[in-house]
């Protein structure tokens, strides 16, 4: 969108991690033309490309989106932003969302915050994905960050023991969490798809094509966090600048 006036109208990050997040997500906004369908990321840096699309659509831009969770929603529609049900739209432009970690090849581990299953259903309806993050998100093998796994709530116990055996089948191993709320407490974290999440602390993930083929054969899972063959670019801000990753 030609003009910076619309710069005026967002958030103004006051520390350097999130003045780096932000401008990831700026220069993400720079691939958004008018009339696209877009995908809307859910987290902490996705949430500066959704502020600063609002601005933008705010002096005229035309767009139509599809958040990815129920808080994604709440903000673009303070905004002003008009979404559309995916199941309308069929076919997505562009998401741009965060990650958790992802390596030299664009795989990911999403679902930190807990929308793992909307986000991969809109990553997958979309024709590109660009992951906006800070540096410290890139790693060499992926795993440090626990991989979530969403599960539907009945028998959630027998189902993360059928976890275990999938972890251990494909070379892998490590405490199997259920997520607390983050108030504390011993209530589970619950998913706006009405799921639990275990989050698996396996330190370095083996065979993540193999892990997450198994995690999806067990009965109970509802989707897991490795995000393999969806991104097809990253951008990714340090105290440097940015390093853009892949094919914007």
């Amino acid at each position: 969108m030609s003009g910076s006036a619309w710069r005026d109208r967002i958030l103004k990050p006051d520390t350097a991690v999130e003045q780096m997040k932000q401008k990831a997500a700026l220069r993400a906004l720079e691939e958004v033309r008018g009339g696209m369908k877009l995908g809307l990321g859910t987290g902490s840096t996705a949430r500066y490309f959704v502020d600063g699309l609002g601005a933008q659509v705010a002096e005229g831009l035309e767009v139509v989106c599809v958040p990815t969770s129920e808080a994604t929603r709440q903000q673009a529609e303070g905004l002003g932003i008009p979404l559309a049900p995916l199941d309308e739209l069929q076919r997505l432009d562009l998401t741009v969302d965060g990650a958790d970690e992802l390596d030299d090849a664009l795989r990911l581990i999403k679902g930190g915050g807990g929308a793992l299953l909307r986000e991969k259903i809109v990553a997958a309806a979309s024709d590109k994905m660009i992951v906006i993050a800070d540096d410290s998100k890139k790693v060499a093998c992926l795993g440090a960050f626990d991989l979530p796994v969403e599960v539907n709530m009945f028998s959630y116990g027998a189902t993360a023991a059928a976890i275990a055996d999938a972890l251990a089948a494909t070379g892998n191993q490590g405490a199997i969490n259920l997520r607390p709320l983050e108030s504390g407490g011993d209530a589970p974290f619950i998913t706006d798809g009405g799921h639990y999440i275990y989050d698996c602390a396996l330190g370095v993930i083996q065979d993540g094509e193999g892990l997450a083929q198994a995690l999806l054969n067990v009965p109970g899972v509802v989707e897991h966090g490795l995000f393999l063959g969806y991104a097809t670019a990253a951008v990714l801000a340090g105290a440097n600048g940015l390093e853009e990753v892949g094919s914007l």
